[in-house]
């Protein structure tokens, strides 16, 4: 009940928040900026339920949440980035990846889904490829959320249990606890090479679920001096606590 009570109390946060991302959307815009968010983690660290909170409010003309599906035949046969690059934002722009091509790093080896050739192919080839959209002035924040596994098999039952979000529930998911060590072992080696000086992994702690999606626009946020930034009042420090960045 406790807990009940203090997000009741702390919506207004949220809100000053949401607040803010339209002030730096707006900024965005005039600036002719480009913005590409990754948000990446394990099967229900909180990816999706982030994403809706920094879209909530933005005007959607200028943003899209990007979550393709399994590629096609023709994609299959494509430069594996091809299809994620078809949705990098234009001038003005901010682009979400819900799961993004660190789909090669983490869940097609783990499940199968890849080949360790094409797996070291994209390790390879990855940090050229956002070394080079940075260097062209694309700004990419790259998050992971991390959770245990006890709250993330609390979360797939939960799931599971409930006729609204049962059909969140995919054959990936039903194997994600028994590979477990798997994904830990991917994770770090993804963290170890991927985590780069141009663009870090933002870890966020995601047991909790409002934490970490308010660390993770005040993240987002404090990194830009946009128009009448602070304007709402609310703190856009983020809490060291619940964020590391890694890189090499």
């Amino acid at each position: 009940m406790e807990d009940i009570i203090s997000e009741i109390e702390n919506d207004q946060e949220y809100l000053d928040l949401q607040k803010e991302l339209v002030l730096l959307q707006k900024w965005i815009i005039k600036n002719d900026k480009r913005l590409l968010l990754i948000f990446e983690g394990r099967d229900s660290a909180g990816k999706t339920g982030t994403v809706k909170r920094f879209t909530q409010y933005i005007n959607p003309k200028h943003y899209k949440v990007i979550a393709l599906e399994k590629p096609t035949d023709v994609e299959q046969k494509q430069w594996y980035f091809q299809r994620y690059l078809h949705h990098l934002p234009d001038a003005g722009e901010i682009t979400l990846f819900d799961r993004s091509w660190y789909n090669r790093a983490l869940v097609e080896p783990v499940m199968g889904f890849c080949t360790d050739e094409q797996y070291h192919l994209f390790m390879n080839q990855v940090n050229d490829v956002e070394k080079m959209l940075v260097d062209d002035g694309i700004h990419i924040i790259k998050f992971w959320f991390t959770i245990d596994k006890e709250e993330q098999k609390e979360r797939l039952d939960e799931r599971s249990s409930s006729l609204l979000t049962s059909w969140k529930i995919s054959p990936v998911d039903l194997k994600a606890q028994a590979k477990w060590e798997e994904y830990t072992q991917y994770k770090k080696k993804m963290f170890s090479v991927t985590g780069t000086k141009k663009a870090p992994w933002i870890v966020i702690e995601g047991n909790h679920k409002k934490s970490a999606r308010l660390e993770a626009m005040r993240y987002v946020l404090n990194l830009f001096d946009y128009d009448e930034k602070g304007v709402t009042g609310v703190s856009l420090t983020p809490d060291k606590d619940i964020y590391k960045i890694v890189s090499s």
